[in-house]
């Protein structure tokens, strides 16, 4: 920009024109002036200003004036009263007290970054922001908000880009008069505002739009607010819901964050696992290639690790050492303080429970969605149903169902994949409905099913009044699983591998609602199984403890493995076995 200029005037406040003139030489000629802050319009401010002609300066210009008359030199040390000092009084005093002039004060910095973190102006305005929000909301932000709606300055400070947002709630957060719920509520607010990757193709939609460099630069943008809303979570434990979570890890996910990102959110959502749906914990995976991705389960189970390790941390599980010894010592203590202290531990050991037990049909309706899955491999579905603990499995027909599933959409499976497959399943929990269901499924293994049609006999028995010792599970026990861990003979191997194929070519249905053909066929199969396990009695003597034993996993506690039983005892059991298969008919 070339300025034809009257030298005296501007002169006198402008230290930066008269180096110039001294450098140059220059009488009364041109000067270049390249690259000014705030252009011809923030020139011709300060130029009015030094001829004593009155200017207009509010919040859309504060900045480039200040900037302009910083480049200019327009300060104390060259003239007394000068430009550059008036406006920050005019700062201070007037623009900054103000909600919607300190935002828009701040909006301009970023037109300026450099000169202006150079200069304070930003410092003060990021400051000015954040204790109009803190003095607005001390007593109001002292209580949980009734509502998960955001707070009412959310919205005007989810316009600001991500590095002047993470400054103003950095600042807010250090006042400490907003309550982390609002805080939470804020950073839904801002991520629904600039991170678009709600669902597992959005991200993929949007890069095939633009072209790769938009999609490179699109990534690293949404990259850095993912780690900075990361970096911004409040410490409380119910400030934001497990599903944000969840979609901010599916995020880190496809784009790529940091690991320690990636960690924090795994934290922080089995902090709070009971508390979200099967929808959330489907996180793709980070594969380069679009398109449908893959359910990202090393993911899930991490999470379920974080979360046991986390209840065994704080021995919330009933019967832990932990609250076992809370009891001891609540017993002998004489007062009434300590007893209320035992009385509240028990208490919480009974909602922890409770989140085990949601936790654990969480992971299972997970499974039976993971399971229709061809791409999902077996070693990952029996790390996830094995992830959580038997107590968080009442009842085992979700289980069932998933494992079902599984064995119908890979029926190309072996014989030891099936086996280790339904390892994880425990026979003893599943429903009658289940059980028949179970009895008639040809893609089971035969132990399985042995097992299966053993304790509904014994429920049934016990129902009757005639099964008890049975049903209480002493004595017939250990005769089943001697039963149950006897060698396969080759016709029973080769039926057991025909049986996907039978299912691939439409022989068996696959009925979700686990239909069943009646109590003929499974007094059949009862019949056929007994004529199976008779041929080789003798083999059944020598059977270990191999069958369903579960693996134990790091943090978890795994009940104790099936005790051998003598071969005599089996004979004996099986005594009592077949004549119990009647209550079927």
């Amino acid at each position: 920009m070339t300025c034809w200029m009257q030298k005296f005037p501007l002169l006198s406040k402008c230290m930066w024109l008269q180096a110039l003139c001294v450098e140059s030489g220059d009488g009364g000629g041109a000067v270049e002036l390249p690259a000014f802050p705030g252009g011809a319009e923030a020139f011709e401010v300060c130029a009015k200003f030094c001829y004593g002609i009155t200017v207009t300066i509010g919040p859309h210009n504060v900045v480039a004036v200040r900037c302009a008359a910083a480049h200019l030199g327009m300060t104390e040390a060259a003239d007394r009263g000068n430009l550059a000092a008036k406006l920050d009084a005019f700062l201070s005093s007037c623009l900054l007290r103000h909600w919607k002039d300190a935002l828009a004060v701040l909006h301009s910095t970023r037109r300026y970054v450099a000169l202006c973190d150079e200069l304070g102006v930003t410092s003060r305005c990021v400051d000015a922001v954040a204790a109009l929000i803190a003095d607005a909301n001390g007593e109001a932000s002292a209580a949980v908000p009734a509502s998960s709606s955001p707070p009412w300055w959310a919205r005007d400070i989810s316009e600001l880009g991500v590095d002047l947002y993470w400054r103003v709630m950095v600042a807010v957060r250090a006042a400490g008069t907003v309550h982390g719920k609002a805080m939470g509520d804020a950073l839904k607010a801002y991520a629904r505002r600039w991170l678009p990757i709600a669902t597992k193709n959005q991200y993929a939609a949007e890069r095939t739009d633009g072209g790769a460099g938009n999609a490179e630069w699109a990534a690293k943008n949404h990259r850095l607010l993912v780690e900075k809303i990361v970096g911004l979570l409040p410490p409380e434990r119910n400030a934001v819901s497990c599903g944000f979570l969840l979609n901010l890890l599916k995020a880190a996910n496809v784009l790529g964050a940091s690991p320690a990102s990636k960690a924090e959110l795994t934290r922080r959502v089995a902090s709070q696992l009971e508390d979200t749906n099967v929808s959330d914990l489907l996180i793709p995976a980070a594969t380069p290639c679009g398109g449908e991705k893959p359910y990202d389960v090393d993911a899930v189970v991490a999470i379920l690790e974080e979360f046991a390790l986390r209840q065994a941390a704080a021995g919330s599980v009933d019967g832990s050492p932990v609250n076992a010894g809370r009891h001891r010592r609540s017993r002998s203590a004489e007062s009434a303080a300590e007893l209320e202290g035992a009385r509240r531990s028990t208490s919480t050991a009974a909602v922890s429970h409770g989140a085990m037990v949601r936790v654990g049909r969480l992971v299972d309706g997970f499974l039976a969605v993971v399971a229709k899955d061809v791409r999902t491999p077996l070693d990952k579905m029996i790390a996830v149903a094995e992830a959580v603990p038997d107590c968080a499995r009442p009842e085992h027909d979700d289980l069932y169902r998933a494992i079902d599933t599984y064995l119908r959409e890979h029926p190309e499976m072996d014989k030891s994949s099936r086996k280790k497959l339904c390892r994880v399943l425990n026979c003893r929990k599943l429903s009658e409905k289940a059980s028949m269901h179970a009895a008639q499924n040809e893609l089971l293994p035969l132990r399985v099913v042995v097992q299966v049609l053993f304790f509904e006999n014994a429920r049934a028995a016990g129902l009757s009044g005639h099964g008890n010792r049975v049903a209480a599970g002493s004595p017939g026990d250990g005769d089943v699983r001697a039963l149950l861990g006897r060698p396969r003979t080759t016709e029973e191997s080769g039926k057991d591998e025909q049986r996907p194929r039978g299912l691939a070519a439409g022989r068996v249905p696959a009925d979700d609602d686990w239909s069943v053909e009646g109590p003929r066929r499974a007094s059949s199969r009862v019949a056929t199984l007994k004529m199976r396990l008779e041929e080789d009695d003798e083999e059944a003597g020598a059977a270990g403890d191999e069958a369903f034993v579960h693996r134990t996993r790091a943090g978890l506690t795994r009940s104790a493995s099936w005790r051998v039983t003598a071969a005599g005892k089996s004979k004996r059991m099986l005594s009592r076995l077949w004549p119990m298969s009647r209550t079927f008919t």
